[in-house]
């Protein structure tokens, strides 16, 4: 997590996301793109070798809502995630706009709404992901 000098290579939060996800995939490319300065890490814990274990954080909990991970090793997850990615891009208006009383509440209300339903919203019951959410699927090497 951190360089060879104590720090952490510039980056301020590591983004847990569904890379089997069609929505979070390509939200997460957007950002990568608006990422210029590296600042953010992206981790699909859908990838072959992922393993949800060495993170610490159990994989439905990963599944259930985005998690991110601080260069101090705090977790965040939810809207929170967002607002720290939005910060690292540099964004502090629309960080303190999240915060505001109403808005806060209204936002984690839609998020936790969303991540409840993100596999049937964008198709992925379909191809049995749903029956596949309560445990990590094996990973062949």
């Amino acid at each position: 997590m951190t360089g060879a000098d104590g720090g952490t290579d510039g980056w301020e939060i590591e983004a847990y996301f569904d890379g089997a996800c069609p929505l979070c995939v390509r939200e997460m490319a957007l950002l990568r793109r608006l990422d210029r300065g590296g600042r953010i890490r992206f981790v699909d814990i859908a990838a072959p070798g992922f393993d949800a274990a060495a993170t610490g954080i159990p994989w439905q909990d990963l599944m259930d809502r985005i998690h991110g991970r601080l260069p101090d090793g705090r977790v965040v997850e939810g809207v929170e995630v967002f607002r720290r990615i939005y910060a690292a891009l540099g964004w502090p208006r629309l960080v303190a706009a999240t915060r505001l009383p109403g808005v806060r509440q209204a936002l984690d209300v839609a998020y936790r709404l969303f991540a409840r339903n993100r596999l049937r919203l964008t198709g992925r019951c379909d191809d049995g992901a749903c029956a596949r959410h309560p445990a990590q699927p094996k990973r062949v090497a």
